[in-house]
């Protein structure tokens, strides 16, 4: 198996990356970007746990997942401005302030 853990941890990379793209639209959709603390404490929880779990490939799925959480905390923000942008579009039920 250790022949293939790169690989492993390569598709699992993808497709964790590729899982958290809409996640993150959706947040923003519903609850805005002011959810950006659960995406600190969840990622912050992963990291930590990936140092604790001794077989490699499921450590990197936490790692990726962790940092993958944390880099989404600025996609937040971005995602707001593409809403503002006209590229997405905006929740008719949001009360803007």
């Amino acid at each position: 198996m250790v022949i293939w853990s790169g690989v492993a941890i390569g598709a699992i990379s993808f497709l964790i990356i590729g899982i958290f793209h809409p996640i993150v639209i959706k947040c923003e959709y519903y609850f805005t970007e002011r959810i950006w603390p659960v995406f600190l404490i969840g990622g912050l929880i992963f990291c930590i746990l990936s140092l604790f779990v001794h077989q490699i490939i499921l450590s990197a799925a936490l790692a990726v997942t962790g940092f993958t959480m944390l880099w989404s905390i600025g996609e937040l923000k971005e995602q707001t401005e593409r809403v503002e942008k006209g590229w997405f579009p905006k929740n008719p039920n949001r009360i803007n302030k």
